[in-house]
């Protein structure tokens, strides 16, 4: 831009508007239009002063222009960005009198400051003073200025501002690590001593030694050393702290007599250097020995741990130190008898007790005059067999503890021991043992002769029998069951003297259990299992006898019988099925094939299709004829009956007759028939047809029908056929027409006639020449046609005389006219006539009596007539005198009124 403008106004707004100011700057002070950039900086735009500035630093202007320039717009400058501006052109000395003007008057402007700040640092005038006192400057921008001249200045101002990050960078980067070192001391923050003393730091080592050297040996504050502590423990700089810890305690430091610190450096030693725990221990005092001594064990130093606990006079402590982690049990009695402490000696008995060595337990017990854990050692002494030595110690505890359990251990211990006398003794004096649970226990643990004596003392009847039986005393077993008198007791020595073959001892125990039906079958079923059927026989039989016998027994017995005497069953039956168990009997019988018993067991249970089956079944063994007509009489079961008729036309037929007698009314009398005709048997049940016949059965009546046909009865036939009319009559007389006998054809010949098949009855007659028949059967037939056919075949036959006859009977039914034609034709007029005489004589009476009804019935209508006329006229008068009776009253206007009654001008009207 080369131009002389006459007035530079338009340019500069043109190039404030777009941002020309270090060019308009430039041209200005080229064409020495000072002026006007006073008056842009002054009145245009005072916030553009750091970039007027920074151009005409860049042109060399006069410095006292600039400075005069920056001091006219003093408080209208933006001071960080006229700092920038300058500062990057290393004149920064320049704004020194604008910027202590900006402080006097009062400007907290961090900026203004800063920059005052840089400027003091840059000329070294006292800037301690200045980085310690200043409130308002910003410490790290201060710091990294200072950094760059004097990096004591520069922690100075870290550590004003508390700049943790810089002043460490700082430090490490100048190796200044003391000053490192009394910084994170004093500043006491967990997180920059995590940062420094975190493994990512190079420098950390360097750090460290001038923490353990110098700064914390100078501090005073306890706070910052536990906050070092603390953090040295974070980062696990185990041998580190334990340096810094005996720098601080065992250096004759404030800090030296530390409880706190004293525990911190031992459990320290602990963690991380074990040979040095012991020393500490005997050199340090202040410290907490419990939790120390508990670390220690944690830690295994178990050594150290004692040494600890015996120091602080922690007997019990150091006692289980040595049992339970030493394990040294010899090395724990001689310290327990060092001491002769009652706790001792018990942790050593308990210790003793643990690993079995129960004498010595209980010698440790005795020292301690413990009685505490007396339950325990009863269980180890029970485990090791040391009676003699546990009688002692429970004998201690008795004069202490009024425990039954303890006295009930003494009998014990005494019964263990052997010591019968003592045991006996003890028994016999005020105690509180429970005998009961002694004796128990003996009797378990095979103490019979102690078991007995202990239940002899209750006295316990039922257990004292139980000990003698296994001391095979079986008569005085006995003698004790019957004393207890209990089931249990008793089934014991039972059992007990059948194994032993005591079977009279047996029997006696066994009357009085087999009473219970609930252990009858125990009993039963213990003998039978070792083979002794006969004497549990014998005990059975002797039982039936007692009053309390009951049903099982009798049962039991029956079944006995069964499975090895079945030839005394029947007879036990017969006397004693009622006190049976029938149904259980009847499983037996069944299971060994007892036919006989099983029929008679099925009869006593009122089961009489069974038995009646059973009989039909294995007849050879079970089958009577009597019995069977008894049971066939109360069966239920049709079928079952119809079975046992089928097994007696296979196998008794003659005795067929006799059943089905018995049997009458309890079948069905057709399917008997239909049995007997598919067996072709029908003539051997004819007695029973014939006495059943009188129900008039069809299939009974035909069955009888056929077999009086297939005899040649007519007699019999006709017999049945008049006295019974249920069956099929056409079907019999179809066969009985074409029988050779004639006494059977006019059997056929009645049963038409009295199924009213009139034709077929005539013509059989005539046919057979039974003319009586015909006529008959032609007069009861009241059919004219029947009777003119039988004219005319006698007329054809020559029979003259039975037309006349015919003529007679069949009167009513033959008209005259056919029989004066049929006569007249065939010359049989005088056959004829006394037929013709007697119809007329019949006319001739109905004529009359004809004639005498109808006059009777003329006069009975003439009087009919009169009588009803009569009647009508009475009924007119009756009707003419209501009519009269009837007529209105006399009116107001003069009309005649009626007559009055019986006036005779009344009557004449009508």
């Amino acid at each position: 831009m080369e131009a002389n403008l006459p007035d530079a106004r338009p340019l500069i707004n043109v190039c404030d508007r777009h941002g020309f100011v270090p060019d308009l700057t430039l041209y200005l002070y080229k064409k020495s239009m000072l002026r006007y950039i006073e008056g842009y900086v002054q009145k245009v735009s005072p916030a553009k002063t750091p970039a007027v500035v920074g151009a005409l630093l860049d042109a060399e202007a006069d410095e006292a222009f600039i400075t005069n320039l920056v001091l006219s717009v003093r408080s209208l400058v933006p001071v960080a960005e006229l700092v920038e501006a300058v500062e990057s052109r290393n004149r920064l000395k320049m704004l020194n009198p604008l910027l202590e003007q900006l402080v006097s008057e009062g400007s907290r402007d961090p900026g203004v400051h800063d920059a005052l700040g840089k400027i003091i640092v840059d000329a070294n005038t006292n800037p301690e003073h200045f980085l310690t006192t200043n409130p308002y400057y910003d410490s790290l921008v201060v710091g990294r200025f200072a950094e760059r001249r004097d990096p004591g200045l520069a922690c100075v101002a870290y550590k004003r501002g508390q700049c943790d990050e810089a002043l460490v960078a700082c430090t490490n980067k100048h190796a200044m690590f003391k000053l490192q070192a009394r910084y994170v001391v004093e500043r006491a923050d967990a997180g920059l001593w995590e940062s420094v003393l975190g493994p990512e730091n190079a420098s950390r080592r360097q750090l460290i030694d001038q923490v353990v050297s110098t700064a914390l040996p100078e501090c005073k504050n306890p706070e910052q050393v536990s906050v070092a502590v603390k953090a040295f423990m974070g980062a696990d700089l185990q041998a580190p702290l334990i340096e810094l810890l005996e720098k601080i305690v065992l250096n004759n430091s404030s800090f030296s007599n530390n409880h706190n610190l004293q525990n911190l450096l031992i459990i320290t030693a602990i963690k991380a250097d074990k040979a040095r725990v012991k020393d500490y221990i005997h050199r340090l005092d202040n410290f907490d020995g419990p939790a120390v001594g508990e670390i220690a064990v944690g830690y295994e130093l178990f050594e150290e741990a004692f040494e600890i606990y015996k120091k602080f006079g922690l007997r019990a402590q150091a006692i289980h130190v040595l049992l339970d982690h030493l394990e040294d049990l010899d090395r724990a009695h001689e310290y327990a008898t060092k001491v002769d402490e009652a706790g001792v000696w018990t942790e050593l008995a308990d210790a003793y007790l643990a690993h079995a060595r129960v004498s010595d337990a209980i010698a440790a017990y005795l020292r301690a005059g413990d009685t505490s854990k007396h339950v325990e050692v009863v269980a180890k002494a029970h485990e090791s067999g040391d009676y003699a030595e546990l009688t002692k110690y429970l004998l201690m505890v008795r004069k202490r503890v009024k425990d039954p359990k303890v006295d009930t251990e003494i009998v014990h211990s005494y019964a263990r021991a052997g010591d019968l006398p003592a045991l006996e003794a003890f028994v016999a004096a005020p105690h509180l043992a429970d005998l009961r649970a002694v004796g128990d226990r003996c009797a378990e643990e095979g103490l019979h002769d102690a078991a007995r004596l202990v239940f002899a003392t209750i006295p316990d009847y039922g257990r004292l029998a139980s000990t003698l039986v296994k001391l095979h005393r079986y008569q005085a077993a006995v003698d004790a069951a019957r004393k207890a008198n209990s089931p249990r007791t008793w089934k014991e020595v039972c059992y007990a003297c059948v194994e032993e073959g005591e079977f009279k001892l047996a029997q006696l125990c066994g009357l009085n259990i087999i009473v219970a039906a609930d252990d009858l079958a125990e009993v039963a079923e213990f003998y039978t299992q070792r083979g002794h059927a006969d004497e549990l026989i014998a005990l059975l039989e002797s039982g039936i006898g007692l009053e309390r016998a009951h049903m099982g027994i009798f049962t039991e017995l029956g079944a006995l019988y069964a499975r090895h005497r079945p030839e005394r069953l029947m007879e036990h039956l017969k006397l004693f099925a009622p006190r049976c168990n029938v149904p259980a009997l009847i499983r037996v019988c069944e299971e060994l094939e007892l036919w006989r018993e099983l029929t008679f067991l099925y009869v006593a249970y009122d089961e009489y299709d069974n038995a009646l089956g059973v009989m039909v079944g294995h007849a050879a063994a079970a089958w009577e004829h009597v019995q069977f007509k008894d049971v066939a009489v109360k069966v239920k079961a049709a079928e079952t009956l119809y079975k046992g008729i089928s097994f007696y036309l296979e196998e008794h037929p003659e005795l067929l007759n006799d059943l089905l007698k018995v049997v009458e009314s309890r079948v069905d009398h057709s399917r008997v028939v239909d049995i007997m005709r598919r067996a072709g048997q029908l003539p051997l049940v004819k007695e029973y047809l014939v006495s059943v016949q009188k129900n008039d059965l069809q299939a009974v009546n035909e069955a009888v029908n056929e077999l009086l046909v297939g005899e040649g009865d007519a007699a019999g036939l006709r017999d049945s056929i008049t006295s019974y009319e249920n069956y099929d009559a056409l079907a019999l007389a179809g066969r009985l027409e074409q029988h050779e006998d004639t006494e059977f054809r006019r059997l056929a010949a009645l049963i038409y006639k009295r199924n009213l098949k009139w034709h077929k009855a005539v013509a059989l007659a005539k046919t057979d020449k039974l003319y009586e028949d015909a006529m008959e059967t032609a007069a009861q037939s009241g059919e004219r046609g029947i009777a003119e056919d039988l004219l005319r075949f006698f007329v054809e036959e020559g029979a003259h005389d039975r037309f006349a006859e015919c003529l007679d009977r069949c009167r009513d039914l033959v008209k005259p006219d056919v029989a004066l034609e049929v006569a007249w034709r065939n010359g049989l007029t005088d056959a004829v006539m006394p037929y013709l005489i007697s119809v007329l004589r019949d006319y001739t009476t109905k004529v009359d009596t004809l004639v005498h009804e109808r006059k009777e019935a003329q006069e009975a209508s003439k009087l009919d007539e009169e009588a009803k006329k009569q009647q009508e006229q009475a009924a007119n008068a009756y009707l003419h005198l209501n009519s009269y009776l009837a007529l209105p009253a006399p009116t107001s206007n003069g009309a005649p009124s009626p007559p009055a009654f019986g006036d005779a001008a009344g009557f004449d009207r009508f």
